[in-house]
């Protein structure tokens, strides 16, 4: 996703990059109130488009880092914020940005229209490096934001809920509607705040461990837990810890899967 609307340029969205730009200047200030940025902060800003909401946060007196992946557009907002002394851009991947690199030891603090089409594996590349992170702000299909917040007993609860409530509380802000964009998505959209934590409210021994489990689980998540397992956790280590092996996959909380990977030991092959 990206900002401003068909009249800023004649910059033509693209499928490919997923390209809907935000143009309501109501939802802008929403979304900048939510954010609440402050003047000397950092914040990273992923698939700033056409800078309509990079305009608003400037405004804050905030420092602005943005990742664009789009070379027509980075040429658009070199034109639009040229000289702009608290203003850096970065043409490249945001899936491959190290925030350590671009910050050194300070916590930064991420904003960004999310590309639908890549908006999952964002969030884990960002997840990886929650340490380096003091809060995300992301607009998204409405259908992940219900993803990140759902609790056990949903039909959207699963890997992407899990692994993101593991690291970060989620508090979803507000809905956005299709004719905020242009051109218009065909989905609802919403507003996300994620928050690492300061301290894991049930620490794994292995991230890597939980996150294994918890894919093999829903991976297979209409089979009992004793088959979507198998060979991973037995019936006795489950029977062990307390659990029903003849559970589904989406009946579990958070603390349950962290109990199951740290019955895990050693590298996974």
């Amino acid at each position: 996703m990206s900002n401003d609307g068909p009249a800023a340029t004649e910059h033509r969205a693209r499928k490919r990059f997923g390209q809907n730009f935000l143009h309501d200047p109501n939802i802008i200030r929403r979304i900048v109130a939510g954010i609440r940025p402050k003047a000397g902060e950092t914040l990273l800003e992923i698939g700033p488009g056409q800078g309509a909401l990079t305009e608003a946060l400037l405004e804050s007196g905030c420092e602005l880092l943005a990742v664009e992946l789009d070379r027509d557009l980075v040429a658009i907002l070199e034109r639009k914020f040229a000289g702009h002394p608290r203003f850096r851009l970065q043409q490249g991947d945001a899936l491959k940005v190290k925030l350590a690199d671009l910050t050194g030891q300070t916590r930064i603090r991420v904003v960004g229209n999310l590309p639908y089409n890549i908006s999952t594996p964002l969030i884990f590349h960002l997840l990886s490096q929650s340490d380096a992170i003091a809060d995300m702000h992301f607009m998204l299909q409405k259908e992940v934001v219900e993803r990140l917040a759902a609790g056990p007993g949903s039909k959207t609860y699963g890997r992407l809920g899990i692994m993101t409530q593991y690291h970060c509380r989620v508090e979803p802000l507000l809905e956005v509607p299709p004719g905020a964009f242009f051109p218009q998505p065909k989905v609802q959209s919403a507003v996300v705040r994620l928050v690492p934590h300061a301290v894991l409210p049930y620490p794994a021994n292995s991230a890597e461990h939980l996150q294994t489990v918890v894919r093999t689980a829903f991976n297979q998540r209409r089979k009992t837990l004793r088959n979507a397992l198998q060979g991973l956790v037995s019936p006795e280590q489950m029977a062990a810890l307390g659990i029903d092996s003849s559970a589904r996959p989406e009946t579990l909380a958070l603390e349950t899967y962290v109990a199951l990977a740290n019955t895990l030991s050693g590298p996974l092959s």
